[in-house]
């Protein structure tokens, strides 16, 4: 996977331009994490860490750091798979849309709950996310060591005692331009700057988001996309599989289906 956080030095370049706190999904990050002291693990930029308590942000990548607004929670250079912290040292930790790069989910997630009584996890569920329409413009990235390895609810159940699991449904003008964010608004799959910003297709190559988007501006085009997928214009929201998994420790004498390391 290369040195902690090569990954988002490279996305991270654009990364707050087109990646913002929607509302919306914070409410929703913030009810579940609640009251208490928290840790951000993968905090990134930022964008839905609570500001009205104690937080610190862990973050491997220098590029994402830099893009840390003043003002934000002091923030700590490390992995979630190996924390500077004691035992119980936060009330809450949480992690959003990150355990898909984690090098290794299992320990991550083992520290999280050694660090924090309770745990708090925004993630996606491959089994659903791979049927969104994008990936058929951009098939190698159901191919991508992120995506095929990306941690679901039953490998959390497995490592973490989790207590409730919430749907995070997609408003239709989501502003996180997150991977299935414009679910609505096809004709945002073709700027360079959103796929920039979106490691779903960031990490393509250069032909293979060439190509995608030539076939997807083609179907914009002649009408085929809106005669295959039209029925989207009219929802409110869009059920990507993201979800909210809400813990209270690493579930005793588990054995967890490992997933593949990206």
């Amino acid at each position: 996977m290369g040195r902690p956080g090569s990954r988002y030095d490279e996305i991270g370049r654009s990364y707050t331009n087109t990646r913002r706190q929607d509302p919306r999904i914070a409410a929703q990050i913030l009810d579940a994490v609640g009251s208490g002291t928290v840790v951000n693990l993968g905090a990134g930029s930022g964008n839905y860490e609570p500001d009205d308590r104690p937080v610190v942000a862990v973050e491997p990548s220098p590029q994402m750091i830099r893009h840390r607004p003043g003002g934000s929670a002091p923030v700590v250079r490390g992995t979630a798979e190996s924390l500077p912290f004691p035992d119980r040292a936060f009330d809450v930790a949480m992690a959003v849309l990150t355990i898909h790069h984690w090098s290794d989910p299992a320990a991550g997630l083992d520290e999280m709950a050694r660090v924090a009584s309770r745990q708090v996890v925004f993630y996606f569920e491959q089994r659903v996310s791979h049927r969104f329409w994008a990936l058929d413009y951009f098939p190698g990235a159901r191919s991508l060591p992120t995506e095929t390895a990306s941690p679901g609810e039953q490998f959390l159940r497995h490592h973490l005692d989790v207590v409730e699991v919430r749907p995070v449904p997609v408003p239709r003008d989501c502003i996180d331009g997150f991977g299935l964010a414009f679910w609505a608004r096809p004709e945002a799959y073709l700027d360079p700057e959103v796929q920039a910003g979106m490691s779903l297709l960031a990490m393509l190559s250069d032909e293979e988001r060439r190509e995608g988007s030539d076939r997807l501006r083609a179907d914009l085009e002649s009408g085929a996309w809106e005669r295959r997928h039209g029925h989207l214009l009219h929802q409110d929201t869009f059920d990507g599989g993201y979800r909210i998994a809400i813990a209270t420790g690493r579930r005793a004498h588990a054995s967890a289906p490992e997933v593949a390391r990206p």
